[in-house]
């Protein structure tokens, strides 16, 4: 599958919903001491302004959350549960905090080095996928619309409708309603392709 062009800054520069959506099938890329680490992106949440009471920008901007409020098509990339990192695409208009969760790829490209890395563990969740890639706070605001960044997402296959489930999103603990219920996670049903 060869590589093709980051998506660009327009792409991330729309409503949120619509970003977290068509972000499904899309290559995500990062470059490990000079491998290519890639998969396609089967699984999303959106987080949408300080009114989303499970969004981090329900604090308002602060050294955590800034790169939400940056330009869209960068890297949100925080630390959680004491061991986890998570990659997040931030969306829409700058100085609008929302940013879209990243939380499985289907792996492509170095399969064996993400294996090895997850001690042959899947990459469905969003602490597995960036312990697979090697993804850490050193690319907090990565561009990723940026055809020479270490990481990046890539144009990849498009997902139909009837393979994609929406539903609530997960691990919100006790966020209080209606966000704890808000349909903003979107997975796909199904392996993208099938690996050979």
């Amino acid at each position: 599958m060869p590589g093709k062009a980051p998506l660009p800054r327009s792409f991330y520069n729309r409503p949120t919903l619509t970003v977290a959506r068509e972000l499904l099938g899309s290559r995500l890329v990062h470059i490990s001491h000079g491998k290519i680490l890639d998969g396609l992106i089967t699984e999303t949440e959106a987080y949408i302004g300080e009114d989303d009471l499970a969004c981090h920008a329900k604090a308002g901007r602060t050294i955590r959350t800034d790169p939400m409020y940056g330009p869209a098509g960068h890297a949100y990339i925080y630390f959680t549960y004491g061991n986890h990192w998570m990659l997040n695409a931030v969306t829409e208009e700058e100085g609008f905090p929302a940013a879209v969760l990243i939380r499985a790829i289907q792996p492509i490209e170095g399969i064996d080095v993400m294996m090895k890395r997850r001690q042959g563990r899947d990459t469905f969740g969003p602490g597995k996928l960036t312990q697979a890639l090697g993804i850490t706070k050193s690319q907090n605001y990565a561009d990723l619309t940026d055809s020479a960044s270490s990481l990046r997402i890539e144009a990849g296959i498009k997902v139909s409708h009837k393979s994609v489930t929406i539903g609530p999103r997960v691990g919100l603990n006790k966020t209080a309603e209606p966000w704890l219920s808000m349909p903003w996670r979107f997975l796909v049903k199904e392996p993208i392709l099938e690996i050979r």
